[in-house]
């Protein structure tokens, strides 16, 4: 079971993607956003922001489990900082090659999240939490890529 604390503050995590893609569904809360704390809080730029420091977040996280790892072995630290790289080399292009790159790296981070469960080092509900919200960025990015 996931424990109630990693699912409400993870599903809150999803929040500023849902906020990306309402603003490109609703002209007049892009408009207000816009007025209000500006435009990069708006569609795209706000997706493509806060993916790229969710991906470097979770790298973090990775490296946290890769250091629970028998022998500190290179191939832990080297995943768990993969997803921080691939947003730092391939994030950027413009917002139809940017979000295509998150949804891209947020699938390896699935991947990524799969091997260190896999070898025990990522508590045992962690997977279920991963495809959910995984799911949610994906979907989100998704949209914002068809909206824009």
């Amino acid at each position: 079971m996931i424990p109630r604390p990693a699912l409400a503050l993870g599903l809150a995590g999803l929040l500023p993607f849902l906020f990306g893609v309402a603003t490109l569904l609703s002209p007049t809360l892009a408009e207000a956003t816009l007025r209000l704390i500006g435009p990069r809080f708006t569609g795209p730029y706000v997706l493509i922001a806060y993916g790229t420091v969710i991906l470097c977040f979770m790298s973090g996280v990775l490296w946290g489990f890769a250091a629970r790892g028998a022998g500190h072995r290179w191939q832990g630290y080297a995943l768990s900082v993969t997803p921080a790289l691939w947003a730092f080399f391939f994030v950027g292009g413009g917002a139809s090659f940017a979000l295509n790159a998150l949804i891209t790296g947020f699938l390896g981070l699935l991947l990524i999240d799969w091997h260190f469960a896999r070898a025990g080092l990522a508590p045992g509900w962690w997977m279920r939490l991963r495809l959910i919200l995984t799911a949610g960025v994906v979907a989100c990015l998704a949209l914002g890529l068809a909206l824009s």
